[in-house]
């Protein structure tokens, strides 16, 4: 059953979409606020995210550019805003697909599955769930590290970071998206919590900690696991 994240804090329009979608054996997810969005989409991560862009604690369009940050879910805009700039400001962060209010269920719906069949996983992009290299392996359905037949003990802060990493092979995860998700919104600032702790997963995983070969860094930029 395909997952769904509703951000919107318009308690109406969230029902009205949870029953719509449900009939449509969607399972739904609510955030009324980005910092919600954040949280929950790391956690469960859905198959799309239906986003309004006018949230109380931040504008959708810096949701989107967090999100792109490690993920490439289908993310479609639900927004009273008209205006081409608007459009296109949320297109270029990243959204799939723009939708203005109000809108014909109907056709939200429509584009909804059109997005989630564009994302269904092939054997050349999905994920593994057992990502091994020369020096570790990492079970991300177990949450468990293994490095020479040795179990390495990572603390949840330390595996939240990996598993973003290793979910998104190759790609840059910025700092900022690391920072929101991992320690939240008001943390997006503070680079120097992940120094500290990438030291850490370098010490426990990389054979040269000081010239890592699989967590990569991209200075002033932000982390990349490297396959």
């Amino acid at each position: 059953m395909p997952r769904v994240l509703v951000v919107e804090d318009d308690a109406q329009l969230v029902r009205a979409l949870k029953i719509n979608l449900q009939a449509r054996a969607f399972e739904v997810e609510e955030a009324s606020d980005g910092g919600s969005a954040l949280r929950l989409a790391a956690a469960h991560r859905p198959d799309a995210i239906l986003l309004d862009l006018g949230l109380p604690d931040m504008d959708g369009v810096e949701l989107i550019k967090a999100i792109r940050g490690w993920s490439l879910v289908p993310i479609l805009v639900l927004s009273a805003r008209h205006l081409s700039e608007d459009k296109v400001r949320a297109l270029d962060a990243g959204a799939d697909d723009y939708v203005t209010k109000p809108f014909s269920m109907d056709e939200l719906l429509a584009r909804l599955r059109a997005a989630t069949r564009r994302q269904q996983p092939t054997a050349e992009t999905a994920v593994p769930l057992v990502v091994t290299t020369d020096t570790f392996t990492i079970d991300l359905v177990a949450k468990k590290v293994r490095r020479e037949a040795e179990t390495v003990r990572l603390t949840p802060t330390e595996w939240h970071l990996l598993e973003i990493l290793v979910s998104n092979p190759g790609h840059l995860v910025s700092q900022r998206a690391l920072l929101r998700e991992v320690w939240g919104p008001t943390h997006a600032e503070n680079t120097n919590y992940l120094r500290v702790y990438m030291a850490q997963l370098r010490r426990k995983l990389e054979a040269d900690p000081a010239h890592p070969r699989y967590l990569i860094t991209e200075p002033g930029m932000g982390y990349r696991f490297e396959p």
